[in-house]
């Protein structure tokens, strides 16, 4: 692929295949993306370690094809919560 073809359905495609998510959302233009995940395995992990766990599930996408990704993670209780306010 080339940053012609990233979609946010390419994201998404790629996030849902590296973490069991419980919700997965992506948005974008084709340069600045936005993504809400929520997986149980970010429980007891770091802002940054979630962070770290969603980049490696696009892996060399990251350096070559997305250039803004901003994202929000939660655990599915954290989503829960988020859910009602």
């Amino acid at each position: 692929m080339n940053a012609d073809t990233v979609t946010p359905e390419s994201i998404r495609i790629d996030i849902a295949r590296g973490l069991p998510t419980a919700h997965l959302s992506v948005v974008g233009d084709g340069a600045h993306f936005e993504a809400v995940v929520v997986c149980a395995a970010f429980a007891g992990k770091s802002r940054v370690q979630r962070h770290q766990m969603v980049y490696q599930t696009l892996g060399e996408r990251m350096r070559e094809e997305i250039h803004a990704l901003s994202m929000k993670t939660f655990t599915p209780e954290e989503w829960e919560k988020q859910s009602y306010v």
